[in-house]
């Protein structure tokens, strides 16, 4: 129990970062797996709509890490 205790006083996000990384690691598993369908699939509008998804995906990832690096450093 004391090396929770001291984590937390240590990094008072220490939670919210360990939220973020499991976000992101799911963000991640997403894209890969957008970018697995995009590759079986052809066609002008399958391409344009798996384009879009990995282009959300990308942006969601840029916004949780930039937040979890903005954490660590205690901003």
């Amino acid at each position: 129990m004391e090396d929770c205790t001291v984590a937390k006083t240590t990094n008072p996000n220490a939670d919210d970062i360990a939220a973020l990384e499991r976000e992101i690691a799911d963000v991640r598993a997403n894209i890969i797996e957008l970018t697995e369908q995009a590759a079986a699939y052809s066609g002008a509008a399958d391409d344009e709509l798996s384009s879009r998804r990995i282009a959300e995906q990308e942006a969601q990832l840029k916004r949780l890490t930039e937040k979890r690096d903005r954490l660590e450093k205690g901003q």
